[in-house]
């Protein structure tokens, strides 16, 4: 069980979301149930010569809403995203860093990942050396190139002087933004951390090439079924991008300023397939092994966890070796489980898929709802667990885990439970 030293137990007390099915977290998670899809035609480029035309794009997202003209300018499409989700997850969680003293913000931290970061300044800064000469390539391409600027504007939008953290992990950032988050509160090291990932990584380059290796779904005549995570035809995942947050605070901060606790992280687990650069390890032991380190670290056994919020990327290898995984680290409890996966309406959103997971998993505890895998059509033998099919269920949910898994084999776990002081 969590410790019960209210300074060392880590809740969520507010949430922020950029997603291609809604850009504040009301709106996503009412999608999510209701089971909208996210895939459409690409708009942002021409795709004349791909062979891959649809994806998950963010739509009508305004970043002027959170930052100013000079910074929207200056500033990649992922850093915009994580603002807009940052500056959502601190308002509904009541903070006001203004109000704080100094020493109180400097134990303040922010931990927002990616995967990529802000790769299409890469993009447009070799084209403009290329086509106009050093002397036009913008002085600001670098920052808006780091991934670490994300969490650095947020940091500087509040004054917050504690550790400012960025970690790149593929499709595991989003999940270890909460491990970092709890390790930050647990250590008594912080009393607050902004925690979350950003992504925009839908670029010709990139598609180019994850539809080269075939990783995506080829399914442009059908852009809103194409991602169909555990069913039996899926072909790939759909290219996603957005932004989730997470506002972290000790439970004793958050109870002494009166807010509103919607979750406890109570556990987290990191480990790695040491296979390939992009497959996952066939029979599963890496991702199990963080699954079953994580309810360790909570204090608890399979027979706990209410609802799985899974990788489920709709690939072919991944399915089928995260529901060995989940039977590995599961046992009989594995076809009892209710499990999801987002990604079938919001597709893979890289560094920030786990972060939107997480909200996933907090609405499920808060709400008493699972949210539906969409686009289950045909089953897989190989992928034989519960997976919610194609309608939301309705549930009490104490304890929920997120799934993350990422390409290097970087595999990433963490367990959210209703809170009890």
């Amino acid at each position: 069980m969590a410790s019960p030293d209210l300074s060392r137990r880590a809740v969520v007390t507010g949430m922020g979301a950029v997603s291609p099915i809604g850009n504040d977290v009301e709106t996503y998670w009412s999608n999510l149930l209701a089971g909208k899809p996210g895939g459409g035609p690409i708009t942002t480029f021409d795709t004349t010569r791909h062979d891959v035309k649809i994806a998950a794009e963010v739509k009508d997202f305004d970043p002027l809403a959170t930052m100013d003209r000079k910074m929207v300018r200056r500033m990649s499409r992922f850093i915009h995203f994580g603002m807009a989700a940052a500056t959502e997850a601190v308002a509904n969680s009541g903070l006001d860093f203004g109000a704080m003293s100094p020493e109180q913000r400097d134990r303040a931290a922010v931990v927002i990942n990616t995967g990529g970061g802000g790769m299409e300044q890469v993009v447009d800064g070799a084209k403009t050396l290329w086509d106009k000469g050093p002397g036009q390539v913008s002085p600001f391409a670098i920052p808006a190139v780091s991934g670490s600027m994300a969490a650095a504007q947020v940091s500087m939008k509040y004054g917050l002087m504690g550790p400012v953290m960025t970690q790149v992990a593929a499709c595991a950032s989003g999940v270890i933004a909460f491990q970092d988050a709890l390790r930050l509160i647990a250590s008594g090291e912080c009393d607050v951390v902004i925690a979350g990932g950003s992504e925009a990584p839908l670029l010709p380059m990139a598609f180019a090439a994850l539809g080269n290796m075939g990783a995506l779904s080829r399914r442009n005549d059908d852009p809103a079924g194409a991602s169909r995570p555990f069913d039996r035809t899926r072909d790939g995942f759909v290219f996603g991008e957005g932004a989730g947050v997470l506002v972290i605070e000790s439970a004793e901060h958050a109870l002494e300023r009166g807010a509103p606790i919607l979750a406890e992280i109570i556990g987290a687990a990191l480990t790695a397939d040491a296979f390939h650069i992009s497959a996952p390890e066939p029979t599963g032991r890496g991702a199990a092994m963080a699954m079953a380190g994580a309810m360790r670290h909570a204090g608890i056994g399979p027979t706990d966890v209410d609802y799985l919020v899974a990788h489920g990327t709709s690939t072919p290898l991944n399915d089928v070796t995260e529901t060995k995984a989940i039977k590995r680290a599961f046992g009989e409890r594995a076809a009892a489980l209710a499990i999801s996966s987002p990604k079938s309406m919001v597709g893979h959103m890289l560094g920030a898929a786990g972060a939107v997971a997480g909200i996933a998993a907090v609405g499920a505890i808060t709400d008493g709802w699972i949210p539906p895998t969409i686009n289950y059509r045909e089953p897989d033998p190989e992928c034989d667990l519960d997976y919610t099919p194609n309608v939301k269920r309705k549930l009490r949910v104490d304890t929920a885990m997120i799934n993350g898994f990422g390409f290097g084999g970087q595999n990433a776990v963490a367990i959210f439970r209703r809170f009890e002081a």
